[in-house]
């Protein structure tokens, strides 16, 4: 009901209680009219300390007792420890302000030794949302939330819970900060066991944004909703009896009331109270008086309340609706413009008014108290109040997100100094990983008085903050920055953070026109200038990314380049042309010595990230991976992923999922490449679509074929449509691979050739060579034999293996061997595969490997050479099954059986693996498993890892399928 109730679990009862009944002349009326919400409540409750992770949602529009009705059951309710807040309008733009109010008062309140404990491990991030002198960082909508500050969020709420069950009480959600809400979200769907209660009150039809992290918070599988309806006529008649003091009011004007307030309690509440001091009684006489009486009333009182006061109360009470609930007396005073003194009497003054709280902070007793004193403004008015206050908080040192948050009320605010707030701001957002607060504070920034040329530094800014989370915003921005930026390094970052965009904008497409041309103008006025040689390197090394990118704006470029001798790697710039040169060899077909000794200057003294850096991570990356370095290319995802750590760079955290997933399935584990794969693939992502989703998508397609699954890879190849053949995305052509893969599959032989050719014209005109990137010749070999295109296949294999000789990567070598010695056959067929399985060997590709073995097996065997097709294909079975690939592991277990050897099944689980498993199935988690068996957890972690590896699968969402062969199981277990 209103705001601020207060009582105990005697209240809920009262209805029953007998005797004359005491008016309640003021304060807030007592609770009626919602036990079913409270027993909901308590049942909730004993969901959570029974070990369930809850969320309850109180729902209702504004005054209908929500925020009344929490704090009653949260005064009466035991064995939790709660912490409760309230979000205000003003703090939307605080990051992770929300999440500091709940979390701080529980460490504060824990030993020196305890909250080192508590701390130990959670990330500086969190520590820095903690501290209560630190400045409140802004992030509208965190879809580019820091998971790692997450994560430590996390890891704090769970040992806080383990200590006493956590009741997290949020009132008026609509208003909280994006940032609490992403970590809300993913508390409740990642705390599993733990007893931690989130209750919230949400106003109907205002909802926090972004939506989607609300949808999760209150998802039906944790959240239960209440939905607060209006009070019933005998919820009204009680009400009615403790307002006046009469034991039983007449029926006819509890009737009347209830007609005029529709049951809603803040309008009852303000209408009871407003008929009382007019002298209505509660008879039938006076029943028609109450029409006079009405909704419009509500408002109506708090002004002439306010009217009742002096002027200073007047005062005080638009200061503080503008201010908000909390400020200082000092800053109250500052902004009236009068001393401590009068606005501490003008404040007790109002409170005798029944307009403010009780508490020492000054507080109105209810939202609408500040609605009713604002709506006497005008637009114009309610703007100027705003601009005073941002100046009052400027000059009292508040911190700089606080000032903002009024700036950006006000409109346009003279001055230097509130862009300069604006950008502050900006800057404590972005490094809290809140980059679409900062974004929002410097669309601000734009709309302050400033000149062209500050005005394109808040866009150059704005690019670099919207680059976080949205491609396209920050090619927008960027390409504004550059009309009117004229210093040459401002000019190089924007052009950075261009280039940067368009890479991982999906399918690295958008903006490609303009990108030449802005290359080519910045790197003509460098080159002019002749007075920065790190910047003409970096512009270098941009515009032969872009020859790379876009064949068709080669020879359209004239920049002078330089020998790659005369790079050595002791610079920045010369490091990001080391790395492009790199790539562009590789792809090339150069040998890969030269490709390693380009890659190694590169890579030397390699810098943190940063968009200046843009090229030389992702060429050294993208050369790593295709020269099969696979540990130093994990190693350089490891750094890379920390160095995105609570900064917010989802998007290309997100890329460097995808990248670590290549990796996985370039050594061929299948199962791990799906896992991260699915991961990855599940991420929030704030706008558009995941980066390299084709390139996700692709990896994905080879790991259900390695597994057999052809109606999934069937269902994710319908996704995807041809793109714009004109000049297509690099991911084309390696998708067309994998498509041509399960065409092959399913036996349309001249559906996969006809996709392996048109792949190959995708590489050919892109300028790709190097079978390591574009094995599509042997692939097409193997197409081509089966249709019995002998002479075709062999030409293709030959083409293939020259070329691999040439780049001389041993496994692009083997996997060509391998291809032209299936299309051989015969003795020098047979030597060949020999000797592909002997350069594989020596290579990471465990699962190419694999396959080579099982062609040497059948080759032996059609020889009758049964021992050595027996050690091969069983060799070959071992590396499918580690490998994850349950297809290559059928084939091979086949033929194995058809060489007289003996065929376990590589997919049988120990019995300590199969109900472990089986109880993973059902839902259990670790912990509930562990303690079920008695085990360790430990115990439970291996088994399940050896189950999802010799099952094939990648993880618990794929067990209950996985199982069902094996579903005995779970009935055993279940019943033990």
């Amino acid at each position: 009901m209103n705001d601020g109730c207060r009582g105990d679990r005697a209240v809920r009862d009262a209805p029953r209680q007998a005797g004359p009944v005491q008016p309640v002349r003021e304060g807030p009326l007592p609770l009626a009219g919602r036990t079913g919400e409270l027993a909901a409540l308590d049942e909730v409750a004993e969901q959570v300390l029974a070990g369930q992770t809850r969320v309850v949602q109180l729902a209702g529009n504004a005054g209908m007792g929500k925020s009344a009705l929490l704090h009653h059951w949260l005064d009466g309710v035991r064995r939790f420890r709660e912490v409760r807040v309230r979000c205000h309008r003003l703090r939307r733009d605080f990051a992770f302000g929300t999440v500091r109010r709940l979390l701080h008062p529980l460490v504060a309140a824990a030993g020196e030794e305890d909250r080192r404990a508590l701390l130990d491990g959670v990330g500086d991030t969190v520590l820095r949302i903690l501290d209560p002198e630190g400045p409140w960082g802004g992030d509208p909508d965190t879809y580019t939330d820091a998971s790692e500050t997450l994560a430590g969020l996390d890891r704090l709420a769970f040992r806080l819970a383990r200590r006493e069950p956590l009741l997290l009480a949020v009132d008026d959600l609509q208003w909280i900060d994006p940032p609490s809400l992403r970590w809300l979200a993913h508390l409740v769907h990642r705390a599993d066991t733990h007893p931690i209660l989130v209750a919230v009150t949400t106003r109907t039809g205002e909802r926090p944004a972004p939506g989607d992290l609300y949808d999760a918070l209150v998802h039906p599988a944790a959240c239960r909703t209440l939905a607060l309806e209006p009070l019933r006529p005998a919820d009204v008649a009680r009400l009615v009896a403790l307002e006046f003091g009469e034991p039983r009011p007449d029926p006819s004007f509890c009737a009347a009331c209830h007609a005029a307030t529709e049951g809603h309690p803040l309008f009852l509440r303000a209408l009871l109270c407003d008929a009382r001091r007019g002298g209505v009684r509660p008879t039938q006489e006076d029943r028609d008086r109450i029409r006079s009486f009405g909704l419009p009333t509500l408002l109506r009182e708090v002004r002439q309340r306010v009217a009742q006061g002096s002027p200073a109360v007047a005062e005080l009470a638009r200061g503080l609706a503008v201010l908000g609930d909390g400020m200082p007396w000092p800053l109250l005073a500052a902004y009236c413009g009068t001393g401590e003194a009068v606005v501490r009497s003008a404040g007790a003054e109002l409170r005798s008014l029944g307009l403010l709280g009780s508490g020492e902070e000054p507080r109105f007793v209810h939202r609408v108290v500040r609605d009713a004193v604002l709506a006497e403004w005008t637009p114009q008015e309610v703007g100027a109040a705003h601009a005073r206050a941002a100046q009052v908080l400027h000059l009292s040192g508040r911190p700089d997100e606080e000032v903002a948050a009024h700036v950006m009320a006000a409109g346009p605010v003279p001055g230097t100094w509130p862009p300069a707030v604006l950008r502050r701001a900006a800057g404590e957002a972005l490094r809290r990983g809140a980059a679409e607060t900062a974004v929002t504070y410097l669309r601000h920034a734009v709309f302050q008085p400033a000149t062209p040329g500050e005005h394109a530094r808040v866009f150059l800014e704005l690019a670099v903050a919207a680059s976080h989370y949205d491609t396209a915003l920050a090619a927008s921005y960027s390409t504004a920055a550059l009309e009117n930026l004229t210093d040459d390094d401002a000019r190089s970052k924007a052009v950075a953070v261009l280039a940067y965009s368009h890479l991982m904008s999906r399918g690295g497409r958008a903006g490609s026109p303009d990108l030449a041309r802005l290359a080519t103008e910045l790197s003509a006025r460098t080159g002019a200038a002749a007075a920065d040689r790190e910047s003409l390197l970096r512009m270098q090394a941009l515009i032969e990314w872009l020859e790379l990118e876009r064949p068709s704006i080669r020879g359209t470029v004239r920049a002078e380049k330089r020998a790659a001798a005369d790079l050595d790697g002791r610079t920045s710039g010369e490091r990001q042309l080391l790395a492009v040169r790199a790539f562009a060899a590789l792809r090339a077909g150069e040998p890969a010595e030269r490709v390693t000794e380009l890659v190694d200057r590169a890579r030397a003294n390699s810098p943190a990230l940063s968009h200046d850096l843009f090229p030389l991570h992702y060429f050294v990356a993208g050369s790593l991976l295709y020269l099969d370095d696979l540990d130093a290319a994990d190693a350089l995802c490891s750094r890379l992923l920390d160095g995105t750590k609570d900064r917010g760079m989802e998007l290309l955290a997100s890329s460097l999922m995808v990248y670590r997933s290549a990796v996985a399935l370039r050594r061929g584990h299948v199962a791990q490449a799906a896992e991260i794969a699915r991961t990855a693939s599940e991420r929030p992502h704030a706008h558009g679509e995941l980066p390299y989703r084709m390139t996700l998508d692709t990896i994905t397609l080879d790991a259900l074929l390695a597994k057999g699954d052809l109606e999934g890879a069937e269902r994710l190849a319908a996704s995807h449509t041809a793109v714009d053949q004109a000049e297509p995305s690099w991911e084309w052509p390696r998708f067309l691979m994998s498509l041509a893969a399960l065409r092959s599959a399913q036996r349309d032989y001249r559906g996969a050739l006809t996709l392996l050719r048109e792949s190959g014209q995708h590489f050919e005109t892109a300028g790709i060579v190097s079978p390591a990137i574009g094995p599509w010749r042997s692939r097409a070999a193997a197409v081509s034999l089966r249709l019995g295109y002998g002479r075709d296949a062999r030409a293709l294999a030959e083409e293939e293996l020259e070329l691999a000789r040439r780049c001389r990567i041993p496994r692009t070598i083997g996997v060509a061997l391998h291809a032209v010695g299936r299309v051989t056959g015969g003795t020098q067929g047979l030597d060949l595969v020999e000797e592909a399985v002997s350069v594989l060997e020596r290579t990471p590709a465990e699962l190419e490997l694999a396959r080579a073995l099982h062609t040497l097996g059948c080759a032996l065997l059609r020889r009758d050479d049964k021992p050595g097709a027996r050690t091969a294909l069983r060799r070959g079975l071992e590396l499918a099954v580690t490998c994850g690939a349950s297809a290559a592991a059928r084939n091979l277990q086949q033929q194995l059986h058809e060489a007289g050897g003996r065929t376990p099944d590589p997919c049988s689980l120990t019995a300590g693996e199969e109900r472990v498993a089986a109880l993973a199935a059902e839902g259990w988690s670790n912990k509930q498993i562990a303690e079920h068996l008695y085990v360790s957890l430990r115990t439970v972690e291996t088994h399940l890892t050896a189950a999802y590896r010799k099952l094939c699968i990648g993880g618990r969402h794929e067990l209950p399928e996985a199982l069902k062969g094996v579903s005995y199981a779970v009935g055993r277990v279940g019943h033990a």
